[in-house]
């Protein structure tokens, strides 16, 4: 199957994404020695733009990465990818921006004083679209068995590194049963997030999603429904240690990622939610666009 285009940036060199463009020493191929995050766009203005860069900082930190550019200097080449992939494809659409920072190449050897300098790498594609048969039936989930969730102790799940092995297999494991997505569990047994989002349950008209020492990633969407969202529509959302046990005292079930915001979950394995026009999830759904509209309008610096 061809490859759509993609847009691809490579320390400031506009290319295609299938042209080679990093060295084979590069430590974030051989050995996931990088950092990354993803973006938005709402109504054509990248959304939440410094939550996001905080957060790459904050990873950067933990993994010792230093991080040579400006934060102004990395959005104007966003922007100009961005204007890129709009000129090569006249798409006008939203899209979604991925920006990857290795610690750059070096002899080979783990020692991180053999990397010479890092590099950045910025994708431009289309924002993935949730299609309505989804909307209408929700995310079919199924539990990992065969593995669980890396703890905070070894590979913090809260650093969005480039080794995202741990999710591959469990995810692999989930559709290989017939699932969409997967629930990963801790070492504890306690319900953990999705291969890539974070998880929320609606019990009794309140919100409720699991601790961050659980294991997770601190998702933006997840901490402006927290803090924003949830509350702005009249809805409590707290967290709380769940587990496969809770999930029949539940009454929905979504998923919050930034490419795709609030996604309704209608099973985890043999588990059922409510999905539909009268639900929790589709008002917060409605209260996110509500946010996001309005930040667009508030940041018109960051159309691109």
């Amino acid at each position: 199957m061809p490859v759509p285009f993609i847009q691809a940036n490579t320390n400031g060199r506009l290319h295609a994404a299938t042209e080679p463009s990093v060295t084979p020493l590069n430590r974030g191929f051989l050995y996931g020695d990088a950092i990354y995050e993803v973006w938005r766009t709402y109504h054509g203005v990248v959304f939440a733009w410094d939550e996001h860069y905080d957060r790459l900082e904050r990873s950067a930190g933990a993994l010792h990465l230093s991080l040579p550019w400006a934060r102004a200097a990395i959005f104007m080449e966003v922007a100009r990818t961005v204007a890129a992939y709009r000129e090569a494809t006249r798409f006008l659409g939203e899209v979604y921006v991925r920006l990857q920072v290795s610690r750059g190449g070096g002899l080979i050897g783990l020692d991180v004083a053999l990397a010479d300098q890092a590099d950045f790498v910025v994708l431009v594609q289309p924002c993935p679209e949730n299609s309505a048969e989804v909307t209408q039936r929700g995310l079919r989930l199924a539990v990992a068995t065969g593995l669980r969730r890396n703890p905070i102790e070894t590979l913090n799940p809260a650093w969005k590194t480039g080794n995202y092995l741990n999710n591959i297999l469990c995810l692999r494991e989930a559709r290989a049963g017939g699932a969409d997505d997967v629930l990963m569990l801790n070492l504890r047994g306690e319900i953990t997030e999705a291969a890539t989002s974070n998880i929320a349950f609606v019990r009794d008209g309140a919100v409720l999603t699991p601790r961050l020492e659980a294991g997770i990633l601190g998702g933006i969407t997840r901490g402006l429904m927290l803090g924003q969202v949830a509350p702005g529509a009249g809805v409590s959302a707290s967290e709380a240690t769940l587990c496969p046990a809770d999930l029949d005292r539940m009454s929905e079930c979504f998923l919050m990622s930034t490419t795709k915001d609030i996604v309704p979950v209608g099973s985890i394995d043999q588990v059922g939610f409510a999905v539909g026009p009268d639900t929790v999830t589709v008002r917060l759904k409605a209260a996110f666009a509500d946010y996001a509209r309005g930040a667009a309008a508030a940041h018109p610096e960051r159309r691109v």
